[in-house]
């Protein structure tokens, strides 16, 4: 399911880039680099979720809690990057209030991915079950609250994509060139 959301997130990403572009086509308000580096990034949060999804976090940690701080850094900062596109394009594209939100989003999943990642690296040992009375247990608690957190975060910000994308119409063409 993880491979299957990270899939899902990219397209999302994708879709989200080619939006803006076309807008930013119509009334220039951000530099195209913009949208292409919070493409970017985007994109290598979704390969992180991928790289969580294919290495267990008992069998090789480090793999997984790297692929874990790829996508959540990443994911955070496509949020916020957004965001600024939100409101750069305000209100010709999006509403003040929409812009409120993916912010409010991005600021609540920015403050919780720092005190996740300070918790999970204070943490000396890797396992499924914790018993409250166990020396990190503290630190456990919190990093996970903090990463479903984030993780509810980008569901939450995605979904404010919704009226963005139901006025699109995305095409998929292919050309062929004779000069071969």
């Amino acid at each position: 399911m993880i491979n299957f959301s990270a899939f899902l997130g990219a397209a999302t990403m994708y879709t989200r880039y080619k939006i803006v572009e076309k807008q930013n086509q119509t009334s220039y308000f951000s530099t195209p680099v913009f949208n292409l580096v919070s493409l970017v990034l985007g994109l290598v949060g979704c390969i992180g979720m991928g790289i969580v999804a294919n290495f267990q976090e008992l069998a090789v940690p480090l793999v997984h809690d790297g692929g874990a701080l790829l996508a959540f850094v990443c994911g955070v900062v496509y949020t916020l990057l957004q965001s600024v596109i939100s409101y750069k394009s305000c209100p010709q594209w999006n509403s003040l209030s929409t812009c409120h939100v993916r912010m409010a989003i991005s600021a609540v999943s920015c403050a919780a991915v720092v005190p996740m990642i300070a918790c999970a690296s204070l943490i000396s040992i890797t396992k499924l079950e914790w018993n409250p009375k166990e020396k990190d247990y503290i630190y456990h608690v919190v990093s996970a609250i903090c990463e479903w957190t984030v993780a509810f975060g980008f569901i939450f910000y995605f979904l404010t994509f919704i009226h963005d994308f139901q006025s699109v119409t995305l095409r998929i063409s292919t050309e062929i060139n004779d000069d071969i």
